[in-house]
Formats: C-alpha cells, structure tokens, sequence
C-alpha cells in the first residue's frame, strides 16, 4: 500500500471540494480557485471533513497513480488557503533585478536587461536587488515560471554567480592551478 496515498486529506475551514464525474476536482478557498482533472482510476471520497483516495488493484500503474494523485489532491488544498513561494537569490558583480509594473527587469551580466513578464495566477516580488520571490497557488506553475528565471542565467560551479534557489548548495570547483615550471 502506498503510504503517501493512503494518507487521508483533512480539509480545513474555509475550503471546499467538488469531485465531478471521471474525476474532475474543483477546490475553493480563501485565495483562490483551482481545477484539475485527476485520474479516473482512482476513487476520491469526502467523509466529513476528511478526503481519501482509494484504487481498485495492486497493478503497477495504479500503485504509481495512487500516491501522485493524493498529493496533486493535497497540493491543490495547500494552495488555496496558503499558497506556494519561490525565493531565489541572485549573486554577481553589478546583478541586479527590479520590478516594473508586472516586468522583471534583470540586470545579470549582459548587454541587455533581461525582462520576464508575469504569468497570470503568478506573483512576483523583489524585497531587495538580489533577490526575487515568486508566488501563486499553483505549486506547479510556481515551480515552472521559478525554473524559467532561473534558467535565464543558471548559476555557474567558479565564482557562483547567476540566480539560484536560497536552498540551492552550488558544489564550487576549482579554478585552473596556472603550473608554471
């Protein structure tokens, strides 16, 4: 049995859930609305204020689906009420990023600023010059747009300059010895 999903949801105050037919969830809270289309293998059952997910078998593809679906469940009521965050920071020699209406204007080493719009259901916010924090309600579009950032410029193992989650640990390498005879 899965322990992940076998794991019951409890809903706290404020939220509500609305499992349609094939499996189509609906989540309602306090900082938003979110939608998604679960696997109709699965079954989804609201007790009171508990929620669990059940499969049919033990077959291979529905043991894997059994736990992906509880915590696709479970993300979606952890970002209605609240919400999902990204905090990166950016290190180097004149970087610098900035707000600008719904822009992220970065200044990462080179020629050019580098713009990065904000996607909708996506926040973002710049407490200081280095550093950025995204935030919304959908984990995995937080995830995404925090990854496209950070791919605009990745950071590099010699000096670790560039933009890198706060968590992130960059291994460091060293730099050429220079042997000279």
């Amino acid at each position: 049995m899965s322990r992940i999903g076998r794991m019951p949801i409890t809903l706290p105050a404020g939220v509500e859930v609305k499992v349609d037919e094939a499996n189509f969830v609906t989540v309602k809270g306090p900082k938003g609305t979110l939608e998604q289309q679960l696997s109709d293998k699965m079954t989804i059952t609201q007790e009171g204020n508990e929620i669990t997910v059940t499969r049919p078998n033990d077959e291979k593809l529905n043991r894997s689906l059994h736990g992906l679906t509880r915590s696709l469940l479970s993300n979606m009521i952890v970002g209605v009420t609240e919400g999902f965050a990204k905090e990166m920071d950016v290190n180097g020699v004149g970087y610098k990023v900035a707000k600008e209406g719904n822009k992220l204007v970065m200044n990462i080493g080179f020629s050019h600023p580098v713009v990065v719009e904000e996607v909708e259901g996506i926040t973002i916010d710049v407490p200081n010059l280095n550093k950025i924090v995204i935030s919304g309600i959908d984990k995995q579009k937080v995830g995404q747009f925090a990854a496209e950032v950070r791919g605009k410029r990745p950071p590099e193992p010699y000096k670790g300059k560039g933009i890198k989650y706060v968590d992130e640990v960059i291994r460091r390498k060293e730099g050429k010895t220079g042997a000279k005879k």
